[in-house]
């Protein structure tokens, strides 16, 4: 029996706050139990749902140093969907509405946990071979093991594995600052380590002392060793090249299903969306005050409203877009100006603009079920999972060709009648209407060709089942 620890700051169902949650959340199922035994560690927030909350149940408790602090780490247990979930337990670290805020005291509250979950381990009587840590919250989680295995011999042997979802955020601050809380010894404060431009860096210290590392996407393995995409780590993506791979995240196809889903008016599947996916975009055109028209091309965009996610380029070309024959249905929160460029164009082209300000999971599944196209202009995308629901629903994705989205959509060919949607290669606002009025040629014009596209996208499959065979192959290889 191989034994697998993930150590994460978030998983759904318990809290989330983007992709990482589904990650944790979805991919331990995904393993033959037969063969592996993969639990999961996470802190134990304040802010969790209470009837979570009520189902944890105690399994120990220890005190622990932290430099010159001694803390409580109290270890609670819960078995979710034949998966054992352990929560590290304090309140001084774990308390507040969010499970993030000021950096400072994320530096210090997830060295704690780190390290809190590797000292947890020989008392739980659970000894993985591998420790799966996620982001840079968990990047200490391979300093400290190595730091411990010296003290130890359970900890020696125990190989790890650093995914990175999003290399921007790396956990950085002052290297005297980051010592006093870690308690670690000077020799891990130097530039072949922890130390990246004069301060300490969490994510790099994870890259650095991992086994293996790897990202959420083939593209983005290859795109992070360049300056631009690099976020300064760059040089030591290069040097750590050979141990680094990209696998594609997955999502869970019980959740999104058309044929099965709850949340959307009209369920469908790959053999009658011609005729079942329209009553879907009636339903939602009448919910949102659109003008109701089977005929008309609806563009839906769900997304936090930020510059990685292209909306700078959008904003720039939004009023040409409008202009066509098209509706467009936003969902999501983020900057304020594209919040109030939506709410512009909303008053302004009242009946093809709706623009939702807010998140909501019910929307969002109508959204994906009713759209003909779905609008994803990154700046770079690690993974994105927006477009693997949009193929799953028939909604045809418009991408730009970075990370994720280059590896999961492929760009239609009208010669060879292949693709599953259409992309564009340069950050351009341009570049993009050109790909966005492709697009609406293809559907007002090509209709047979357009539900080929829909039908391949459906035929996908891009379940958590392909990358947990990927996992474990790089598991075994461990």
């Amino acid at each position: 029996m191989k034994r697998i620890l993930f150590v994460a700051s978030e998983s759904v169902p318990f809290i989330k706050t983007g992709g990482l949650a589904d990650v944790v959340g979805s991919l331990p199922k995904y393993f033959d139990k037969e063969e592996y035994d993969v639990r999961v560690m996470l802190p134990k927030y304040m802010c969790m749902k209470e009837e979570w909350k009520e189902k944890l149940s105690y399994k120990t408790h220890f005190y622990m140093d932290l430099n010159w602090r001694e803390q409580y780490v109290g270890i609670l247990e819960l078995v979710h969907e034949g998966i054992t979930f352990y929560f590290v337990d304090n309140e001084y670290y774990f308390n507040g509405g969010t499970p993030y805020g000021d950096v400072k005291w994320d530096i210090e509250k997830f060295a704690f946990f780190s390290k809190a979950a590797l000292s947890a381990l020989p008392l739980i009587d659970f000894r993985p071979d591998i420790i799966h840590c996620h982001d840079w919250q968990t990047g200490l989680v391979p300093v400290y093991l190595d730091n411990f295995r010296y003290g130890n011999e359970f900890f020696r042997g125990i190989k790890t594995v650093m995914t990175i979802h999003n290399l921007k955020f790396q956990g950085v601050w002052d290297t005297k600052t980051v010592k006093d809380i870690t308690g670690l010894p000077q020799y891990y404060f130097a530039p072949d380590k922890l130390e990246a431009y004069r301060d300490a860096n969490l994510l790099k210290g994870g890259i650095v002392y991992a086994d293996r590392v790897t990202t959420v996407s083939n593209s983005y393995a290859e795109e992070i060793k360049t300056p631009f995409y690099g976020e300064r780590l760059d040089g030591l993506m290069n040097a750590r090249s050979n141990c680094l791979s990209g696998i594609v995240n997955g999502i869970d196809y019980k959740e999104w299903d058309p044929a099965t889903d709850s949340l959307i008016s009209y369920n469908y599947d790959i053999s009658n969306f011609r005729k079942e996916k329209v009553k879907n975009k009636l339903a939602l055109q009448e919910a949102l005050g659109l003008t109701q028209d089977k005929k008309a091309m609806m563009i839906g965009i769900v997304s936090r409203l930020t510059d990685q996610k292209g909306f700078d380029l959008i904003a720039y070309v939004m009023d040409e877009m409008c202009q066509d024959a098209v509706q467009i249905v936003v969902l999501g929160t983020g900057e304020e100006r594209y919040e109030n460029m939506f709410r512009h164009f909303a008053w302004k082209y009242q009946g093809k603009v709706s623009a939702n300000i807010y998140y909501s999971e019910p929307i969002s599944h109508k959204i994906y079920a009713s759209c003909d196209a779905f609008l994803m202009p990154s700046l770079f995308e690690p993974c994105g999972l927006s477009q693997l629901m949009s193929l799953r629903y028939g909604t045809v994705p418009i991408v730009r060709e970075t990370g994720g989205l280059k590896d999961t959509v492929e760009p239609y060919n009208e010669f060879e009648k292949k693709g599953t949607g259409f992309s564009f290669a340069n950050y351009n606002a341009h570049e993009m209407l050109a790909a966005v009025r492709y697009a609406e040629r293809i559907y007002y014009d090509k209709r047979r060709d357009w539900n080929k596209i829909v039908e391949h996208g459906m035929s996908q499959d891009f379940s958590w089942k392909n990358s947990a065979e990927q996992y474990k192959n790089l598991y075994e290889e461990l």
